[in-house]
């Protein structure tokens, strides 16, 4: 219900939204920016009435995702880790359709106001669906919730799952959380300016590149969704996949170089027709999967993993928004951190090469954490610091 509703708040937040932009920016070109005087003041005003106008439904939209996954393991608690991989699949395989769908086809039938508006009117419907969805359970799409968060009393809360080996440290997996984030955002501020100069800096080929992007993180999400209730040791699997994506991402830089060759192989042999330029968009699109797919893929791992494991540990639904909330700080971060520093003094490469350290030392760091000989864990330091 509580879904419902927030989803249902975005979508009349969408229909209106025209409006009250052409509204808010008029009053402020007309009125407000001529009598600041200063720049200073006219940038803090324009992030201030920025933030106004996106920030209730960037939090609205926040709250969806863990409201969601929440709902699910209540209604299906025998495998919470495979609803929660699921639906991040789902989840992010939407944005990615969407932002294909939104950029080719609609803005260009509908316009910006009317995209925003059918987005609004999706929105609306789904709420609707959810609603009754829920209300057709009797109890609000509630049951009864145990001590540990989940929905079987008769192993602690933790649904029918194994215990890991190690207890994960819930404040270790959400800094984990966080900077897993921070990096794959800085490989995306990397990726995209790198591919920018292979594709064009069109608003088009920044649509592909997102798209494959995101297409990654859903199908990773979607690999994991069959295999994470039955790993034996969630702690050192994740070490695993942080350690293969930061190799994944260094990876690409040598990839990027064959690139060049290849686009000007494609522009030779296409036709300047629509059917040229339709191939020449798939097989832009087919480069940027090249370079992001398989780093994107073991991130689309990573918050399925983080959740399950805290979940099945007994903290309950707050994990599944903690760490929603820790990997969207920790990529606000990374985008800032890669935009104004990174990029300035390390250059595109030193860029992902910073990122991919801080993947690989993250993974060794937490398979260091499970070895038990000191020799172990001297080599497991010897090869973050590499």
């Amino acid at each position: 219900v509580s879904y419902a509703i927030a989803v249902g708040a975005i979508g009349l937040v969408a229909l209106v939204f025209h409006n009250v932009f052409v509204a808010a920016t008029g009053a402020a070109y007309d009125s407000v920016l001529p009598a600041l005087g200063g720049a200073a003041a006219a940038a803090t005003f324009k992030w201030s009435l920025a933030a106004a106008l996106i920030l209730p439904q960037s939090i609205m939209l926040g709250m969806t995702f863990p409201l969601m996954s929440a709902g699910i393991i209540r209604r299906y608690p025998d495998n919470p880790g495979n609803s929660i991989a699921m639906l991040y699949f789902t989840n992010s395989l939407g944005a990615s359709i969407g932002v294909l769908a939104s950029g080719f086809f609609m803005i260009g039938a509908l316009g910006l106001p009317g995209t925003m508006q059918a987005a609004g009117w999706i929105n609306l419907a789904l709420a609707a669906l959810v609603w009754l969805l829920a209300r057709g359970t009797g109890n609000g799409g509630q049951i009864k919730i145990t001590a540990g968060g989940t929905a079987n009393p008769e192993n602690g809360g933790r649904g029918n799952l194994d215990p890991t080996p190690i207890s994960p440290s819930y404040g270790l997996f959400l800094l984990v959380a966080g900077l897993t984030g921070a990096a794959s955002f800085v490989y995306e501020i990397g990726w995209i300016r790198m591919l920018s100069l292979v594709l064009g800096s069109s608003t088009h080929s920044f649509e592909l590149m997102l798209s494959a992007f995101i297409l990654g993180l859903a199908c990773g999400g979607y690999w994991v969704r069959s295999r994470i209730d039955r790993i034996a040791d969630t702690t050192r699997f994740l070490g695993i996949v942080q350690v293969t994506m930061g190799l994944a991402a260094l990876a690409t830089l040598p990839l990027y170089d064959q690139l060049f060759p290849l686009m000007q192989a494609v522009m030779n042999g296409l036709a300047r027709t629509d059917s040229g330029y339709t191939l020449f968009l798939l097989s832009s699109h087919g480069m940027a999967l090249a370079v992001m797919f398989p780093a994107t893929f073991c991130a689309g791992m990573t918050l399925p993993l983080l959740t399950h494991a805290l979940y099945a540990a007994g903290h309950g639904e707050k994990s599944i928004g903690a760490v929603y909330a820790a990997n969207t700080l920790g990529s606000i971060a990374g985008v800032f951190a890669a935009a104004h520093i990174g990029l300035p003094l390390l250059g595109l490469k030193g860029l992902i090469s910073a990122g991919a350290a801080l993947d690989v030392a993250l993974g060794l760091a937490l398979l260091w954490r499970l070895a038990e000989a000191g020799r172990l864990r001297l080599v497991a330091s010897v090869l973050a610091a590499a």
